[in-house]
């Protein structure tokens, strides 16, 4: 049983992964089970190339941010568990137990942080239903986005990044991925206000 899965290897999906996995030493995550799918074929980092994102060297292929960031996730915080090349195709029950069905297993978890990318083509059964038109994108796009008030969708449903509706840009999605991260986090400390930072001081 996973207490948070996160669906979505982009930069919402593992700036979330980041902040969970830093607040390991916290009395109140030490012994969470983190999970993340990792399958990024739909990625707008692919064919990206970065000059105005905060902290990343200009010129940064996306490709470069994409294969880096696992391995960061990895070197820094090897107890979250990077799950590669498995889709999810399917989210049945409901919180605190949720079944998240992959084209290759099936995965319990207590809470979904739903981190895929904006476009029409998003087909995760069992979510459908949170499908509306994406509210800050031009229509001709025909994008989307998860019904959600605040990234969350349903007791133990979170979304981030662009499915969230946040507008396409690297630090927007980033962002949002650690806002849900401290949602979550906040929520383990008993509903304490919470996040988790590193310092030289320390």
């Amino acid at each position: 049983m996973f207490d948070v899965l996160i669906i979505g290897g982009g930069v919402a999906g593992i700036s979330c992964a980041l902040v969970l996995g830093s607040a390991k030493n916290k009395a109140y995550a030490a012994h969470k089970e983190i999970g993340i799918f990792t399958h990024q074929k739909g990625s707008s980092l692919q064919d990206g190339v970065y000059f105005n994102a905060y902290g990343i060297t200009p010129g940064k292929l996306g490709s470069e941010i994409m294969q880096e960031s696992l391995e960061h996730l990895a070197n820094s915080y090897g107890h979250v568990k990077q799950i590669p090349g498995e889709k999810v195709m399917k989210i049945e029950g409901q919180f605190p137990e949720f079944s998240v069905i992959t084209n290759k297993n099936t995965y319990k978890a207590k809470n979904i942080i739903v981190a895929v990318g904006y476009t029409n083509t998003f087909n995760i059964d069992g979510l459908m239903a949170f499908v509306e038109p994406h509210k800050k994108s031009v229509p001709e796009k025909n994008r989307i986005q998860l019904k959600n008030i605040d990234h969350k969708v349903a007791e133990g449903i979170y979304v981030a990044g662009t499915l969230a509706g946040s507008r396409s840009q690297l630090s927007i999605a980033a962002g949002s991925g650690a806002a849900v991260a401290t949602d979550i986090l906040t929520e383990w400390n008993n509903g304490n206000q919470s996040q988790s930072h590193d310092s030289i001081r320390k």
